[in-house]
């Protein structure tokens, strides 16, 4: 992990909803944040300018949605074009993490601790982020977010 890296914000990229959640290098932990609104994809601007000022992070992660097998998905190549967007904008470092199984994996523990199958109330996409920002800070890979999917992920798998 860069010690240059203190304070990041992870994304769990939607097409109606961009979970995100906070955490700190140090710890290696996060902490889900109420999610912000999306159209088609594209984030509340100003909600994003908000997290940004508020936080304050210097790395920015965003989560792939790659298939179940490694394959490279429609939405993978949107969530990229949204980390692109964010580099530009913010001109923070903004890195790529596989996050398969972790909207699933969030699910099982939101039900866990007594949550409702009502996920429009009762969001579960901050803490599918909290997941994807926990397993970049456990992660010795860094992909930045200009990589082109197909340079890091086999489209080739049987």
């Amino acid at each position: 992990m860069s010690s240059t890296i203190n304070q990041a914000l992870a994304f769990d990229f939607g097409t109606s909803r961009i979970g995100v959640a906070t955490g700190q290098s140090i710890t290696g932990t996060a902490s889900p944040l109420n999610p912000i609104s999306a159209r088609d994809g594209i984030p509340d601007w100003d909600q994003l300018a908000t997290l940004i000022n508020e936080w304050q992070p210097n790395a920015l992660v965003i989560g792939i949605p790659l298939n179940y097998d490694g394959t490279i998905s429609d939405m993978a190549h949107r969530a990229r074009k949204f980390a692109n967007r964010l580099h530009e904008r913010y001109k923070i470092p903004c890195f790529l993490m596989d996050e398969r199984l972790s909207t699933a994996e969030a699910k099982e523990i939101h039900f866990a601790a007594g949550g409702s199958d009502n996920f429009k109330e009762e969001s579960v996409d901050g803490l599918a982020a909290q997941l994807i920002l926990e397993s970049w800070f456990n992660c010795e890979i860094r992909i930045p977010s200009h990589t082109r999917l197909e340079d890091v992920y086999d489209l080739k798998r049987s």
